[in-house]
């Protein structure tokens, strides 16, 4: 499954307002709420928290996938944000994270869910990639940047 066929570009947030990792969990749960109606606000940042308290999900880099499985849902969901200035995420490397990607699974997805995860942790490995959507104008153009590149995966 493609990346651009589970992100809807109003669910791009391409200049995040927060500046700590729990407010940076709010903001990509708002954009993720802004295409699935439905969602619980409250329980999507439970479930997100909860999983950054068994490790945290900045992977290093400056990316970070903070992910978490509802019973609420029953296709994923995705969001994406960035910030220019960055922000501290726990990550692996100890560097600020600037792309996030939030995936929201069904609770019964496993194998879908994790390749999703690889396919996003793919995507951003590349140095290239990275600074292409750091230097996106819009939302816009990072969803096309993503699907370009995504194309070349």
């Amino acid at each position: 499954m493609k990346i651009v066929d589970l992100l809807n570009p109003a669910a791009i947030i391409a200049d995040l307002e927060a500046v700590e990792k729990d407010a940076v969990l709010e903001e990509l749960a708002g954009a993720a709420n802004k295409i699935e109606k439905g969602l619980e606000h409250d329980e999507v940042l439970r479930v997100l928290q909860e999983r950054e308290r068994l490790g945290s999900t900045g992977i290093g880099e400056g990316v970070a996938i903070p992910h978490g499985k509802l019973r609420t849902i029953d296709q994923l969901l995705l969001s994406f944000g960035r910030s220019r200035k960055g922000v501290d995420f726990d990550s692996l490397d100890g560097k600020p994270a600037q792309l996030f990607f939030l995936l929201l699974a069904p609770e019964e997805s496993v194998g879908v869910h994790l390749k999703t995860l690889a396919r996003i942790s793919k995507l951003l490995k590349s140095p290239a990639v990275r600074q292409r959507l750091l230097g996106a104008d819009s939302g816009d153009e990072l969803y096309r940047i993503i699907g370009e590149e995504e194309e070349r995966l």
